[in-house]
C-alpha cells in the first residue's frame, strides 16, 4: 500500500501541513524560528535535552572505574554510543514522531540529578540557555565522587535540502575524568549532523550522518553513521574507530566498533573481535527535575514552570491556550531585551562566562584534525545550585 503525503498528520492539520512545507522548501536560510503547526510541537523545551547525556548514569561513572587508558578511552565510548538512543530517537518512541522542541528563552535553567545506585555516585545536572540569538545552550554533567564531568553548549543551523531538514549541530563537548595519580584526563567530544526525514508523511525522525569525534591525548576516535539508503544499508547504522594518538602506536590497541546506535554493537576489529560493544535495549533511567532554590522550588525562568501552561496545552491537544501562554512568554521576553537595550544593559548569565576560544579544543582537536581548527566555549563557573 503506498503511503499518501502527510498520512500521519491528523486530518484537520493536514492543510497547515502542507503549507509548512511549501514555506519551508522556499526558505533558502535558518529554519529554526520557523512557526511550526501545533501537532509537531513538543511539551519539552531545548533546555531539557542535555539530560539525555546520562540516561545510562551507570555508564558515566564507570568511565572513572577504567584502569588504564585504553580501557577508559573504550568506556568513554560507549557511554557516548549509548547516549544517542535517547539524544536521538526516544521521541519517536514515546510522541510517535519527532517534535519541535520549545524554543528556551534566554537565561532559562533546569537543574536535576540521577541518584546514587549500587554505589555510582550521585550525578547532577545544569543547563543555562546562554543565547537565544542564536539559540546556545550550555551544560554541566557531574558525579563528584567519581570526578567525572562533562561541560559543553550546543547550537543548531537549519536548512532544507532534498525533502529532509539538515541540521548542522555546532558547539562541543570536554568530558574530564580525575585520576588517582593527581591528573586530569580530558576527552573532546564532537556532535553528529542530524536529517531530519519522514517530513512527507507528517511523521519526522532523525537520522545521524557524517562523522563525530571524541579524542584525547592518547586516542583519536572517529564515529561515522550512515543511515539507510534507498537499496540498503541499517537505520541508525555506526563504525566507530578508536585509534592510538600520534606518539601511543607502540603502546596502546586500535578497536573497530560496528552495529546500530539505538539497539547493539560488538567490536569488528581488534583483540576484542566479536564481542558485544553496547546495548541499550533495555530500559533508561530519567532526569528527576529538581528545583534551583533553596527551598527547593522552581524559579520563574526554571524551564518545567515557565514553560508548565504550554505544556499542558500541548499535552492535553488544547493548543488555543498552548499558543496563547506561549505568546505571553515570548512577548515578555521581547519586552525584557527592549529594556535592556534602552538601559544599556546585557542579560547576566548564571553559570557560565563566554570564551572566544577553547584551548582544550584546539590542543586535541589538531591530533583528530577536526575543522574548525578553534571554536568558543562556555566555562563552568562551579556555582551548582545549593539544593543540588
Amino acid at each position: 500500500m503506498t503511503e499518501q503525503a502527510g498520512e500521519a498528520v491528523p486530518p484537520a492539520q493536514r492543510s497547515s501541513w502542507a503549507s509548512f512545507l511549501k514555506s519551508i522548501a522556499s526558505v533558502s536560510g535558518d529554519l529554526s524560528s520557523m512557526t511550526c503547526p501545533p501537532f509537531i510541537l513538543s511539551p519539552v523545551s531545548l533546555t531539557e535535552f542535555p539530560a539525555y547525556w546520562c540516561e545510562h548514569p551507570e555508564l558515566f561513572s564507570a568511565i572513572a572505574d577504567q584502569k588504564s587508558e585504553e580501557q577508559r578511552t573504550l568506556a568513554v565510548v560507549k557511554w557516548f554510543i549509548s547516549t544517542l538512543k535517547g539524544q536521538y530517537t526516544s521521541r519517536n518512541e514515546s510522541m510517535g514522531s519527532e517534535k519541535k522542541p520549545l524554543n528556551p528563552v534566554l537565561g532559562e535553567l533546569f537543574y536535576g540529578k540521577w541518584p546514587d545506585i549500587n554505589g555510582r555516585g550521585e550525578t547532577e545536572l545544569l543547563v543555562e540557555q546562554v543565547s537565544h540569538h542564536p539559540p546556545i545552550t550550555a551544560y554541566a554533567i557531574e558525579n563528584k565522587s567519581k570526578g567525572v564531568k562533562l561541560v559543553g553548549h550546543n547550537a543548531q543551523k537549519t536548512s532544507f535540502s532534498g525533502g529532509s531538514i539538515i541540521v548542522k549541530q555546532l558547539g562541543h563537548a570536554t568530558l574530564t575524568v580525575k585520576l588517582p595519580s593527581g591528573d586530569v584526563a580530558e576527552y573532546l567530544i564532537t556532535l553528529p549532523r542530524l536529517r531530519i526525514d519522514g517530513l512527507w508523511y507528517g511523521a519526522p525522525y532523525i537520522e545521524l550522518s557524517e562523522t563525530s569525534w571524541i579524542v584525547s591525548k592518547s586516542y583519536v576516535c572517529s564515529v561515522e553513521y550512515k543511515g539507510k539508503g534507498y537499496f540498503s544499508g541499517k537505520t541508525h547504522s555506526f563504525k566507530a574507530t578508536l585509534n592510538p594518538a600520534p606518539g601511543f602506536g607502540g603502546s596502546l590497541g586500535s578497536h573497530v566498533v560496528e552495529g546500530t546506535w539505538h539497539t547493539t554493537s560488538k567490536f569488528t576489529s581488534g583483540p576484542k573481535t566479536g564481542l558485544e560493544f553496547h546495548n541499550v535495549t533495555g530500559p533508561k533511567e530519567e532526569v528527576t527535575a529538581i528545583g534551583g532554590h533553596t527551598s527547593g522550588e522552581m524559579g520563574e525562568l526554571e524551564t518545567r514552570q515557565l514553560w508548565k501552561l504550554v505544556a499542558k496545552g500541548i499535552r492535553e491537544g488544547d493548543f488555543d491556550m498552548a499558543s496563547r501562554e506561549k505568546s505571553k512568554i515570548e512577548n515578555d521576553q521581547r519586552q525584557r531585551r527592549k529594556d535592556e537595550l534602552a538601559a544599556g544593559t546585557k542579560w547576566p548569565l548564571k553559570h557560565f562566562v563566554h570564551v572566544d576560544s577553547d584551548p582544550t579544543y584546539e590542543r586535541l582537536g589538531k591530533l583528530g584534525k577536526i575543522s574548525p581548527a578553534t571554536e568558543d566555549m562556555y566555562v563552568f563557573k562551579e556555582n551548582w545550585p545549593p539544593v543540588a
